[in-house]
C-alpha cells in the first residue's frame, strides 16, 4: 500500500532533503513551505494560528482522505539577547514557540485524531540537540521549544501505542543547511566544530535518511526513541 506523508518545512534545508528522500519510494508526500511557491506544496505561515488546521485539510484533501505519516520539520532559529527590550524579548520568545512547537503540536493532536479513526499512523518530530543541552545564551526560546518538542513525542509515544500510533523524535546538532551557516560563521566555525568528534556537522541528507526509516521502516517496539544525530558531539 502506497503511505501518504505530509512534512512540514520542506521547501529548503533538512525538508528539502527529507521530500528528495522519499521521491524513491512507494509515497505519497505533500510538503508544507512558509509562503507562496511553485513547487507544489502547502503554503502557510505558521506564526498564523490558523495554519496547522489549513495545511492538514488540504494535505488530506491532496492525499484523498488519508494520512499515515506526519513529519513536523518546520521551525526557526532566530537570536533574542536577554540585554533586548521586554516586548521584543517576549514577541521573539512566543514566535519561536508558536511556529517551532505550538504549531507541531497543533497538527500531531490532528494527526493522532486522523490516526485513531485508521487504524494507527506515525509522527516524526525533528527537534535539536538543544533540547538536551542547551543552546547559546541569545537561544533560551530555541532550546526550550526543541525540549518541549520531544517531551510531546515521549507523551504521544506512551498515551497512544495501543492504537497502533507511534512516535519518534530526531535531534540533529549542527547541519549543513543556510540557518546552520549563518550561525557557524557568526560562532566561530573552527571552535565549534573543535566539539564535534566526528570533525563535520551533520548533511541535511543524513538526517533525511534517519527519518525516512522512522517513518517507514522502525519498527513498533522503537515508538517514543529519540535519535541523536549530531556526530558524537553530545552523547546521551
Amino acid at each position: 500500500m502506497t503511505i501518504n506523508i505530509l512534512a512540514t518545512g520542506t521547501s529548503r534545508g533538512i525538508g528539502k532533503a527529507i521530500a528528495d528522500r522519499f521521491a524513491d519510494e512507494d509515497v505519497r508526500i505533500v510538503g508544507h513551505r512558509s509562503s507562496d511557491g511553485d513547487d507544489g506544496t502547502v503554503a502557510a505561515d505558521l506564526t498564523d494560528p490558523t495554519a496547522p488546521r489549513r495545511i492538514w485539510d488540504q494535505a488530506l484533501e491532496r492525499l484523498d482522505g488519508r494520512i499515515d505519516v506526519l513529519i513536523n520539520n518546520a521551525g526557526i532559529f532566530e537570536a533574542a539577547s536577554i540585554d533586548a527590550p521586554d516586548i521584543a524579548w517576549t514577541e521573539a520568545w512566543n514566535r519561536t514557540m508558536q511556529i517551532n512547537l505550538t504549531a507541531a503540536a497543533e497538527l500531531c493532536r490532528l494527526a493522532v485524531l486522523h490516526f485513531r479513526r485508521h487504524g494507527g499512523g506515525r509522527i516524526v518530530n525533528v527537534a535539536s540537540r538543544a533540547a538536551h543541552r542547551g543552546d547559546s545564551p541569545a537561544h533560551w526560546h530555541y532550546a526550550a521549544s526543541k525540549a518541549g518538542m520531544v517531551a510531546m513525542t515521549k507523551t504521544i509515544a506512551r498515551g497512544y501505542a495501543a492504537d497502533g500510533i507511534l512516535a519518534f523524535a530526531v535531534c540533529p546538532g549542527f547541519t549543513m543547511t543556510g540557518m546552520a551557516d549563518d550561525y557557524l560563521a557568526s560562532r566561530g566555525g573552527d571552535k565549534l566544530l573543535a566539539d564535534i568528534p566526528l570533525g563535520r556537522v551533520a548533511d541535511p541528507e543524513e538526517v533525511a535518511e534517519t527519518i525516512r526509516f522512522l517513518a517507514l521502516a522502525a519498527p513498533p517496539s522503537m515508538t517514543g526513541a529519540v535519535l541523536d544525530i549530531n556526530g558524537a558531539s553530545y552523547v546521551r
